[in-house]
């Protein structure tokens, strides 16, 4: 019964992957077809080629990426006593298979169903005491394109005494926890759990805190989110797109895969470095500088700063136009400035108004100066002397120094180094507050420095008339764009397969064209349907005012935990987190709280230690019940070697801690494994490491790629390992005012096994376990 079964299965997914393979070489074909049309030089025409090029072009993309796992799963359903019908399904089978993506057959029918549509919720959902209308769901386990093994859980008893010979598994879940970890994420669509499955499908609209300790697949929920939302909400997201925000590079390279394995390729992924664009900061400041420059006050001191650069002078000054001299006076600057401030524009943008305020109200005293000399000047002369003024040195000059256009980079440099200036633009502040921020011009960017960047180009705008021009001109072309698909559809009579929005956003009007999540990524003002930010406990408040302007519509899934904050300008609770989104609605409906409390990932004895350390130093956690153990305990380990004592002898460290990599080694050499340490620590032994283990180990992100791979506690954030080492925990403790928020991010990376290895002869750490 089991092996003919499990042949029944291998027949129906080996024709799935036929009609895959069909659709996916009829797209080709499409392609190759559209990319030869002729359409001669009718603009329209080949806007028409190129949009349904890109839209092939994804296509092809989108199934290429689902070839791994297509089909995982299948739902029996209970058939409807007096008609035979399933429930709520009049036209699936009584038979639902899940996968990656929907695929129909020729006749259209479907014959799998998309793991994100209504009917697949019930793979999820169901439970033996509320079935949701299923009596089996089944997992179906595969290596390459050949199923390998069925798990069956019944949820009708009649069914159970039916198949009483058919086979019941472990189940998928398990069987995905404790298989060896590769450096890179993968998704869990196919053991995705009741918990997180509500919390998936949830609606859009709001800030949605998912809360959850360590191991509780917050980032894989919030993945899986952002890829149920653009296919459910598409005709909202498809053009403004989503923004998936992590804390780092590391991070992003780890997850990378997930979202195109679910079908989605248009997703715009970030670090917190990377927000702006042109700039990837990976460096942070020292901790009490990020305390400063992460503060809301930051805010108020560039707008100060952008203001203070508008400046009326205090006497008159006389200028030379073409032999005449005009005396400006402050009055006339002022009335400029007033009318520019009216506007209410950015700095930048508001001075076109008050340079063009200026030469009008110049123009006229000098045309009445003309005339009191005896001079003929009537309307048709106004043009040229306000040509004669525009383009006055002494004018450019006074007008400059009234008002001088800026660039975000130039404002953040002229506040950094000089010091009187930053005096007078915060009389509140300690001089020794002053002096944490000053550096020199050619000082690099960190990632503290990039919201406060984004934060000057929104006071300043767009640098020149030229751009803004531009921008305006874009969005004309963008309604031409969508207006010229509109009557491509119906010259195609492809009404309702085609949107007319995704279809303008592949038109070739520009040179240079991308998709939507290539013109996101490149556009500082672009604005999102939705972001996800991942880690969210350690973003300070500066980093939130970026993401808000990045989404208006406040449609946000915010996930973390705050007992692993360890940022030193992190907000302490959710509540004060999400202030910038949502203001003082804190009480209301504008965000809500979800919470996931099994922990999937780490066993149950490592989960233990590290919620016995994380109370001990009195971190807010989140209690989850682990669901497994493995059948290593946790080992503890010395070196002997007092602080003081690592550089004069670092050879003793380094040989304690590549010991200890080969004695894990021996263990089980196939998966991962992390060395967590101090950066002081690893400078001090990543050189033995490397020197003892070659092109199997890699230092950060690079690590990711390696079997084994050595991070700081800040690094390792969002990252999970068959095994970890943790070097001195007491040093992670000590490096910084959050240091438990370190190590206990430390201690749950890994899947399997825990190594704690103390630096020194006291036995503090030991007792406090």
């Amino acid at each position: 019964m089991v092996s003919s079964e499990l042949d029944q299965e291998r027949r129906y997914v080996d024709a799935l992957y036929s009609r895959l393979d069909f659709l996916r070489a009829e797209a080709r074909d499409a392609l190759t077809r559209v990319r030869r049309e002729s359409v001669g030089g009718n603009h329209q025409s080949r806007s028409e080629r190129d949009a349904y090029a890109r839209l092939y072009e994804d296509r092809i993309a989108q199934l290429d990426e689902v070839d791994d796992r297509l089909a995982f799963g299948r739902l029996e359903l209970q058939q409807d006593a007096e008609s035979g019908a399933e429930p709520n399904d009049e036209d699936g089978p009584a038979v639902r298979y899940i996968g990656r993506i929907g695929l129909r057959d020729e006749e259209l029918r479907p014959v799998l169903l998309d793991w994100r549509v209504p009917q697949a919720a019930a793979f999820y959902q169901a439970t033996a005491a509320t079935p949701l209308g299923a009596r089996a769901r089944r997992h179906l386990i595969t290596e390459g394109r050949t199923v390998t093994r069925i798990d069956d859980e019944i949820f009708d008893s009649e069914l159970l005494v039916e198949q009483a010979d058919s086979l019941q598994g472990e189940a998928a879940l398990l069987a995905a926890l404790t298989s060896q970890r590769t450096g890179r994420m993968t998704d869990i669509v196919a053991t995705i759990q009741a918990e997180q499955d509500r919390i998936i499908r949830s609606e859009l609209g709001g800030v949605l805190v998912v809360q959850g300790g360590p191991g509780t697949g917050k980032t894989a929920v919030a993945l899986h989110r952002a890829a149920y939302l653009l296919y459910s909400h598409r005709e909202r997201l498809a053009s403004s797109g989503v923004l998936v925000v992590g804390p780092s590079r590391a991070f992003l390279q780890y997850i990378e895969a997930v979202l195109p394995s679910l079908g989605e390729t248009g997703v715009v992924v970030s670090s917190v470095g990377g927000l702006y664009p042109g700039i990837e900061a990976t460096v942070d400041d020292a901790p009490e500088i990020a305390v400063v420059k992460g503060s809301a006050e930051m805010a108020g001191l560039l707008k100060r700063a952008v203001r203070s650069r508008q400046r009326t002078p205090v006497e008159a000054v006389d200028l030379d136009i073409n032999g005449e001299r005009l005396t400006l006076e402050p009055g006339l600057i002022a009335s400029a400035m007033n009318r520019a401030w009216e506007t209410r524009k950015p700095h930048n943008e508001a001075r076109v108004v008050f340079v063009k305020s200026a030469l009008n109200q110049l123009s006229r005293l000098l045309a009445e100066q003309l005339r009191a000399h005896g001079n003929t000047v009537d309307d048709a002369d106004q043009a040229i002397l306000r040509e004669d003024l525009r383009t006055s040195e002494d004018v450019v000059v006074a007008l400059n120094t009234a008002w001088l256009p800026l660039t975000p980079e130039k404002l953040l440099a002229d506040l950094y180094a000089r010091p009187q200036w930053l005096a007078s633009l915060t009389p509140s502040w300690s001089d020794e507050k002053r002096a944490l921020l000053r550096r020199g011009r050619d000082a690099a960017l960190t990632i503290s420095d990039v919201p406060l960047l984004d934060e000057a180009a929104e006071l300043l705008g767009e640098y020149s008339e030229q751009n803004a021009a531009l921008k305006r001109e874009e969005k004309l072309q963008k309604k031409r764009d969508i207006e010229n698909a509109e009557n491509a559809i119906r010259n195609m009579q492809v009404e309702g397969l085609v949107h007319a929005e995704d279809l303008a956003a592949g038109f070739a009007e520009r040179s240079v064209r991308g998709t939507t999540a290539e013109q996101a990524a490149a556009d500082r003002t672009w604005t999102y349907g939705h972001i996800v930010v991942d880690e969210a406990q350690e973003l300070s408040p500066m980093q939130w005012r970026v993401l808000a302007r990045r989404c208006p519509l406040r449609s946000f899934t915010v996930v973390g935990d705050m007992a692993q904050a360890s940022a030193a300008a992190s907000a302490r609770s959710w509540k004060d987190a999400v202030r910038p989104l949502v203001g003082d609605a804190l009480e209301g409906d504008r965000w809500r709280l979800e919470e996931l409390t099994v922990n999937y990932r780490t066993p149950a004895q490592i989960a233990r230690v590290a919620e016995h350390m994380a109370e001990e130093n009195r971190l807010p956690i989140t209690r989850a019940t682990a669901v497994r153990e493995s059948e290593w305990p946790v080992k503890e380990s010395s070196v002997d070697l007092a602080p003081s004592d690592r550089a004069a002898d670092p050879d003793a460290l380094a040989d304690a801690v590549v010991t200890a990599v080969e004695d894990d080694r021996d263990i089980d050499d196939r998966g991962t494994l992390a060395v967590i340490a101090p950066q002081s620590v690893l400078d001090v032994v990543y050189p033995a490491l490397k020197e003892t283990f070659g092109l199997d180990i890699g230092l950060g992100a690079q690590g990711l790629s390696r079997q084994v791979a050595a991070l700081t506690a800040q690094d390792a954030k969002g990252l999970e390992f068959d095994a970890v080492i943790v070097v001195d925990p007491d040093g992670i403790l000590a490096e910084s005012t959050r240091g438990a928020s370190g190590l206990y991010v430390a201690m749950t990376r890994p899947t399997q096994r825990l190594h704690l290895l103390r630096v020194g002869n006291d036995n503090a750490l030991r007792e406090r376990f």
